[in-house]
């Protein structure tokens, strides 16, 4: 396996990256922040991103999509990692579309899936009800009454789920509370009667929220066709992929930035970029940054060729991530020094925002331990 892009994915690449340094630098983010936005992204740069077809680069042209598979759309999240680019494009592309590519019916799919091509839906995965990532860990119950179904329960840390117009819900139509069997996902409208969703800032100022579901009925027509608790963990699979894609992006910009950095800042009349110490750990970063490079792509891939063992290299590649982006996040505001922990320096919304792309889908741990297992280790 040649782990290289094509043309038309470095072509894609080089157009996504230019389009966000133009239109979402990283003081976008900052305004956003400083304005406090009721949104939490601008809607005219995420018309422009669908527009520009990024919304659709999971979805077939049948559907109106760009069918630029999973290797595209981890280049577009990678460069949205370096300017740290706030959108739906976690939540909705790479969240959202999967399970309706992987487990919407055929009505589900020709009705959502024109709309999301074109950026006319943002819809947020709600699923996560603990401070830590559990799949199975699923209290939220579904029951059937005739022919609609009745959804209770609370969902934290739903990626912009005050903004959604539909959740893909994770609930329980059987069961205990940790079964792997009895679990289904669910399309709920966000303006349903029973739902409440209140709003949560994060450190790295993006969008997450608690939504509450008291008594929300929804036609039996909006279940998926989650036929088994593999087809789950494939969604989570790819999200965490995807978010290692971002990562990736992230690590090399926050280092890009250190290094200029070191050859800028002088002491005793010579570039601290000089000094043997800190060359020998902005090798480290290099080094560990490349093989990053490596496991994302390969990762990747993986989705695209639908490999046997893609969870086990999720996990790597998220594990692998979760180590360098904090690596190379705390190197930046250590060689940056005191200046690096001021708020006019941009290197500190990369450690901030590391901080919740490493919790995201499970963190350095959960991905170490889990790859251990499937490894039989």
């Amino acid at each position: 396996m040649a782990l290289v892009l094509n043309e038309e994915q470095a072509m894609l690449k080089e157009s996504v990256k230019d389009f966000l340094n133009m239109k979402s630098p990283i003081s976008a983010l900052r305004e956003l922040r400083d304005t406090n936005n009721p949104d939490g992204f601008d809607r005219s740069v995420w018309a422009e991103m669908a527009e520009l077809g990024l919304t659709g680069l999971n979805i077939s042209e049948e559907f109106g999509g760009l069918d630029f598979g999973y290797i595209g759309l981890g280049q577009a999240l990678e460069e949205a990692g370096r300017t740290l680019a706030a959108s739906p494009l976690v939540s909705t592309v790479l969240l959202s579309t999967t399970a309706i590519n992987l487990c919407g019916s055929d009505p589900q799919k020709a009705m959502l899936l024109p709309e999301l091509a074109e950026g006319n839906l943002i819809m947020s995965f709600a699923h996560e009800e603990k401070t830590h990532h559990n799949p199975t860990h699923v209290a939220t119950t579904a029951t059937l009454d005739g022919d609609f179904y009745t959804i209770n329960g609370s969902k934290t840390f739903v990626l912009d789920g005050h903004v959604a117009d539909k959740f893909v819900v994770v609930a329980r139509v059987s069961g205990a509370v940790n079964d792997k069997e009895g679990i289904q996902l669910f399309l709920v409208d966000s303006n349903r009667e029973g739902i409440k969703v209140n709003r949560t800032m994060m450190m790295d100022n993006r969008n997450a929220a608690k939504v509450n579901f008291s008594n929300t009925s929804i036609p039996k027509e909006n279940k998926m066709n989650l036929s088994c608790f593999e087809d789950l963990e494939k969604i989570y699979a790819i999200g965490a992929i995807g978010l290692a894609a971002e990562m990736l992006g992230s690590a090399q910009e926050c280092f890009e930035k250190t290094i200029a950095y070191l050859k800028e800042r002088q002491q005793f009349g010579v570039a601290i970029g000089s000094f043997q110490a800190l060359q020998h750990r902005a090798a480290k970063m290099f080094i560990d940054i490349e093989l990053s490079k490596s496991v994302v792509i390969k990762a990747l891939k993986a989705i695209d060729t639908n490999e046997n063992n893609l969870t086990e290299i999720a996990s790597l590649a998220k594990a692998k991530l979760g180590q360098t982006l904090k690596l190379v996040s705390n190197e930046g505001i250590q060689m940056h020094g005191g200046v690096g922990m001021t708020d006019d320096v941009e290197i500190g919304f990369f450690i901030k925002r590391a901080r919740v792309a490493q919790q995201t889908l499970g963190d350095y741990n959960y991905h170490l331990d889990r790859y251990a297992k499937l490894r039989g280790y």
